[in-house]
């Protein structure tokens, strides 16, 4: 009778342990292209600002399957920090492999991506939401089967003639736009760590519009 009240203590108590784990536990990914011709760009916006929270924090990316992968711990929880390296058009492969092998929940997933709806510079969270035409999202959304998990928008504004948008997705950020990005950038990895320790509805308020 011993043993068997040993084994269900202890058994549960892993139990609650590995599920703590996968609740602190989070993926964050940055969308973007690979390739020099592409790193300072409007559309790498999701790179860019991975980029600026790994160099804050001192971490190294490394290429692994799928993309480049760098882990941040901050205040008990984990950080996965993630860039596709599949292009654009096939994130949603990168995202679900990534998911499937850390164990992330969909509620602890959050995708980053620029959007022309946004002035300059607007961040915004969302739980969910359509794709808005981007290539990325389209594909994260079709291989998730749903449009139910945390996006985070960076808002890139819509400065651009008719039939000029790839263009100005695809260009290079203007100079005054470029003065501005260190503290949008630094915002942004706020939000971050905001979002992995405070929740993502604390996080909206506190974040959204600013």
């Amino acid at each position: 009778m011993l043993k068997l009240l040993y084994k269900l203590f202890y058994c549960n108590k892993d139990t609650t342990a590995v599920e703590e784990n996968i609740m602190k536990k989070f993926l964050i990914v940055g969308l973007g292209n690979i390739g020099d011709e592409y790193a300072n760009t409007r559309h790498n916006i999701g790179f860019k600002v991975l980029d600026f929270l790994a160099k804050q924090e001192s971490l190294t990316f490394e290429t692994q399957k799928l993309g480049d992968v760098t882990t941040y711990k901050f205040k008990g929880r984990t950080f996965i920090l993630l860039k596709p390296n599949t292009y654009m058009n096939l994130s949603g492969k990168a995202v679900t492999y990534w998911m499937s092998k850390e164990n992330i929940l969909m509620e602890n997933l959050l995708v980053i991506t620029d959007d022309l709806n946004l002035p300059f510079g607007t961040i915004r969270l969302k739980t969910k939401g359509s794709d808005g035409g981007h290539n990325g999202l389209k594909d994260i959304q079709d291989k998730l089967q749903t449009t139910n998990y945390n996006r985070f928008r960076f808002g890139i504004s819509d400065a651009f003639s008719k039939g000029r948008q790839i263009d100005y997705v695809l260009g290079q950020w203007t100079d005054e736009e470029a003065q501005k990005l260190p503290e949008r950038l630094e915002k942004s990895a706020e939000l971050i760590k905001s979002f992995g320790t405070a929740g993502v509805n604390i996080t909206m308020n506190t974040f959204n519009g600013s």
